[in-house]
Formats: structure tokens, sequence, C-alpha cells
């Protein structure tokens, strides 16, 4: 009957704030768990829980030695852990910056500091765009566009040439052209120009993508697995338009429907009603 006393006299202390500390704990142990789980750091997850047991069970038998030699490992288990998780770490901490429930609402506030200027930009590079990947697709001539949204990507275009010029059918054909010096690279479009060209993406690292896909496609996952960017790649073995975005690559697709998806990634967030019912009567938009 004093246990169940006591129990009843610590849930009394408990405060709402308490309960928001516990659930945020209990949130963030969660989402760690369901990053790692399907990693080799679960691996690792399972060496530091053995040794917490082996430190629990030479504590209770007074191994003395043993239990200040763990102790002082725990001691320094932040920087540790830091340092063992850094990639898990590193992709949690920019999932939680490319989260969609805060960026919308920024986008709202954001809409006016968009001006027609920027929106026609961005309209003509994806038509543009859309354009040199069917001749490509015909050609079987390989690209990789890269259309930069809310994360920037200067980091990306260190690694190629800086151009900053209009978007056209014949810029595009000349940078993607095969004995061209900058065709091998990616292409970054900002802001509806063409920024930068020969630019060297990452690799995706998910084991699972399709064993036939070449360096350029992987290349386009991994940029997309790692920020906000629509990439654009016209395969040169088999000519199929793909897009790839948050790390899942869409295919076969027309120039019509090239189009619609760029303007549906790239446009809706930013154009108020009256504009979509104006592009829907066009056929650009769909409903």
């Amino acid at each position: 009957m004093e246990i169940i006393n006591n129990i009843f006299s610590i849930f009394r202390t408990i405060q709402i704030r308490d309960i928001v500390d516990i659930l945020a704990i209990a949130i963030l142990i969660f989402g760690l768990f369901k990053l790692i789980r399907e990693t080799r750091a679960v691996q690792l997850l399972k060496g530091i829980l053995l040794l917490l047991i082996v430190y629990f069970i030479s504590s209770l038998f007074g191994l003395t030695m043993l239990s200040s030699l763990l102790q002082t490992f725990f001691e320094a288990s932040v920087i540790i852990i830091v340092i063992i998780f850094q990639p898990e770490l590193r992709k949690l901490l920019e999932q939680m910056g490319r989260n969609n429930t805060y960026k919308k609402y920024i986008k709202i506030f954001s809409k006016h500091r968009k001006s027609d200027e920027w929106k026609k930009a961005v309209k003509k590079s994806i038509v543009d765009a859309a354009d040199t990947s069917l001749l490509f697709s015909r050609s079987k001539t390989g690209a990789l566009l890269v259309f930069e949204r809310e994360i920037m990507l200067s980091d990306i275009a260190s690694t190629g040439t800086v151009i900053d010029a209009e978007t056209s059918v014949a810029l595009f054909g000349n940078i993607f052209f095969n004995k061209a010096p900058l065709h091998d690279g990616a292409s970054i479009i900002r802001d509806g120009k063409l920024y930068a060209a020969g630019c060297i993406l990452p690799l995706t690292d998910n084991k699972n993508v399709d064993i036939n896909l070449g360096t350029r496609h992987r290349a386009a996952l991994g940029i997309s697995e790692q920020s906000d960017a629509v990439v654009l790649v016209v395969s040169e073995e088999t000519g199929i338009i793909s897009l790839a975005i948050n790390g899942v690559l869409l295919r076969d697709f027309t120039r019509d429907s090239l189009i619609d998806k760029l303007e549906e990634f790239l446009l809706d967030d930013y154009l108020d009603d009256d504009e979509k019912k104006k592009d829907k009567k066009k056929g650009r938009l769909k409903s």
C-alpha cells in the first residue's frame, strides 16, 4: 500500500511541462530509431546497449575496475555517439531542414517576394528544359539538369563553371553536346537561369536502387536526397526522360507531362489562385 501511495505522490508532482519534456524526448528517441533501423548504425547501437548491460552487472557484483572503465566510456558517450552516428545525425538534421510542414507556411508569407519576372523566367526555363529533353530523348543524348529550390546549391555549383545566363534550347544543346567540356557534369538552374554547368553531384547511398541505373541517375537521386532540388535526367542509353525528387525517381515523361510536373514542383507554391486558373485554361497545370 505504501508503494502505491508513493507512486500517486510522484504523479501528483508531475506538471504539464514535465509531460511535454517526456513527450519531446520520446519523439526524439523514436525518430532516431526510425532513422537508423535499416542502417549499419543498428549494430553499433546494439553494441552500446550490450556495454550498458555489462556496466550494470559489473556494478551489481562490485567489479570496480570494469565499472570504472565503462563509467569513463559513458562520460564521454555524447562525443562518441556524435562521432559514430555522424552520417545518421546529419541525415536526420537534413530531413528536419527539409520538413514540408513548416516550409509551407514560409512559402505562404514569401509568395509576394516572387516577382512576375521571376515567374516568367522559371516558366521559360521549364519549357526550354522540356524542349531540350525531347530532342535529347530522340538523339539519345544524356543530360542532367538540377532545378534549385529553397536549399541553395552553391557548394555544388563551385565544383563546375558558373555561367549565369538565360536558358535556351541552343545553350543546353551546346553544354550537353558529347564533345563539349561540360557535358559530363550537371547543370544547375537557379531562379530560371542557367547558373552553373559541369557540376559534380553526390551519388545516392540507397542500396535498393535499380542496378540498371547508371551514374547519371544515381547522381540525380543523390542530390535529391540531400536537398529539395528537382532533377531532370535524360538517359543516353534509352532516351527515357526522368525526374528525381526526394530520393524518388519518376520516369517516362513526355514533353507536356514534364512541363506539368515541373510547374507543379517549382511554381505552384508561388502562384495565386487567379494565376493557377489561367494556367489551367492553357492546359499547363492539372486540376
